[in-house]
C-alpha cells in the first residue's frame, strides 16, 4: 500500500486532479533543484581525477536516488509545500457591447501597404 494515502494527502480539500497537479508542479520543483545541484557541481570540477571528488558526492542524495514525484508527495505530505486553491478571475464588465447591432454604422480597417 502508498504512504502517504490520499486521503491523508488531500485532507478532506481537494480533489485528485488537484492533489496531481501540485505534485506534477512540486515534482518539477525538485527536478530544477536536482538540475542546479549537478550543474554547480560540475562547475567545480577542473579535470584532475586525483583530486576531483566524484559529482555524485556533492548532489544531495535523496534528490540523486529517489523519483521526483515521490519526494514531491513526501514534501506535501510533511508541509513543506502547500496546496493553494486560486478561485478563477471573473472577466471584467464593461458597458461596450460585445455585439455589433444591425444599425450601427461599421467602417472597415485601412489596408497598411
Amino acid at each position: 500500500m502508498l504512504h502517504p494515502t490520499f486521503s491523508e494527502l488531500s485532507q478532506d480539500k481537494f480533489n485528485r486532479y488537484q492533489l496531481a497537479i501540485a505534485a506534477a508542479k512540486c515534482a518539477r520543483q525538485v527536478t530544477d533543484e536536482y538540475v542546479s545541484q549537478r550543474e554547480a557541481a560540475e562547475k567545480t570540477q577542473t579535470g584532475n581525477k586525483e583530486t576531483d571528488k566524484p559529482v555524485s558526492t556533492m548532489i544531495d542524495a535523496q534528490l540523486k536516488d529517489e523519483k521526483a514525484v515521490k519526494i514531491a508527495i513526501e514534501r506535501i505530505y510533511n508541509g513543506q509545500y502547500t496546496i493553494v486553491e486560486t478561485m478563477p478571475e471573473e472577466p471584467e464588465t464593461d458597458d461596450t457591447p460585445s455585439v455589433i447591432e444591425d444599425d450601427e454604422d461599421v467602417t472597415p480597417a485601412e489596408d497598411a501597404e
